[in-house]
């Protein structure tokens, strides 16, 4: 049969990141070919090189159940995976990362055995281009050089900025009243009143209730789009108490592994904007499922894009046919694993991203590349 699958390969690699103060990071690519010699390319979102190894191997583990079966009965697979992972994951941590990273493969492999967009292959897509936002890590100790920084961003037409608070570097936001007031209120005069201003909490800061309902309503004169994470990842007493308290959009999501997560943060009605990660949430299939429960619910999602070029395509063609997104971030500098992985890395023309063109994911892999940048090598 010519759509049989004939290989599943999971490929650590490492590469730098200089939207992330430049440090290395890592992730588990997946190749699977078809029987014809169709290839579809995934990638488990892992970061780290412990959990890329990780990933590798439970990828290896879970090839026997990809193997031999049809490359176009992508949710008959995905089912299937998960289903396995019922003692190590279903629907949590590692084990999502590599369905994630096999279902991405496949849905890409499927595009190209029949010609077709995985954003056809979604239903379409329900507009027709996208606003296109920075997403950046603020690093520098000057707020002013900060604020020039993301100025230099957005001269190219990207219609607003997030920006991730306690990060590496010298910016010690997150952490201090008053230098957080002063950082939005400049940043805000920086760019105008018409661009979108996002402030994402980053896993080094911690706000208890009173300290994110006093940040978020000294923010409120600013304009915020939302507030990402200012309670982490998983409050929801806490998320309803500064719900009930701020005029604030409240981001947050986008650590879950699973649809099922999803739909628990959405029906708390604490949450009006879904960070969702393909290569995290059980792939295209579990992206799209948790963005449906998002959109029933009449929330948005927003497609965490933070890794490689691959994890791009895929939010790309998932933000295009999702009813709940309604923007897309980029990477304002692309390092080797965005402009050197793939032949057409996602880009935006004057501040929109236009639609994905070309069978599967719409683009080409650099084999040499994935090579040289292997952990295994």
């Amino acid at each position: 049969m010519g759509t049989a699958i004939r290989s599943v390969e999971a490929i650590p690699v490492s590469y730098p990141e200089p939207n992330d103060h430049s440090r290395q990071r890592s992730v588990c690519l997946v190749r699977i070919t078809s029987e014809d010699g169709a290839v579809g390319w995934g990638e488990c979102c892992t970061y780290f090189p412990e959990a890329t190894r990780a990933a590798r191997a439970v990828v290896e583990g879970m090839a026997g159940l990809v193997v031999g079966q049809d490359a176009l009965h992508t949710r008959r697979i995905w089912e299937a995976l998960r289903l396995h992972s019922w003692w190590y994951g279903n629907g949590q941590g590692i084990a999502s990362l590599a369905i994630a990273g096999i279902d991405i493969a496949l849905w890409d492999l499927k595009g190209r055995i029949l010609g077709a967009r995985v954003l056809d292959l979604l239903g379409g897509p329900v507009r027709d281009r996208l606003p296109a936002v920075a997403s950046i890590h603020a690093t520098k100790a000057s707020i002013e050089e900060t604020c020039e920084e993301i100025a230099g961003y957005l001269e190219g037409g990207l219609q607003g900025v997030k920006v991730g608070f306690g990060k590496k570097g010298d910016a010690n936001l997150g952490f201090d009243h008053d230098r957080d007031v002063r950082f939005v209120k400049m940043v805000r005069e920086t760019i105008g009143p018409r661009k979108r201003l996002m402030i994402d909490l980053g896993i080094m800061n911690f706000w208890d209730v009173p300290t994110a309902i006093r940040r978020a309503r000294a923010f409120e004169p600013y304009d915020l789009h939302w507030l990402e994470e200012p309670l982490g990842a998983d409050d929801p007493e806490g998320y309803r108490a500064l719900r009930a308290a701020t005029a604030l959009r409240l981001a947050y999501g986008e650590k879950e592994f699973g649809f099922r997560g999803v739909e628990r943060i959405v029906a708390t009605g604490t949450v009006d904007v879904v960070g969702l990660d393909p290569g995290r949430i059980e792939g295209i299939t579990g992206f799209w499922r948790a963005a449906e429960s998002v959109a029933a619910a009449r929330r948005q999602a927003n497609a965490h894009n933070f890794s490689t070029a691959i994890v791009a395509a895929a939010s790309q063609a998932l933000s295009f046919a999702c009813p709940a997104a309604r923007e897309l971030e980029l990477q304002p500098v692309y390092g080797p694993a965005q402009k050197d992985l793939v032949d057409r890395p996602v880009w935006h023309r004057e501040g929109w991203v236009e639609m994905p063109e070309g069978p599967g994911l719409g683009i080409e892999i650099n084999e040499d590349l994935v090579r040289r940048a292997r952990l295994d090598r």
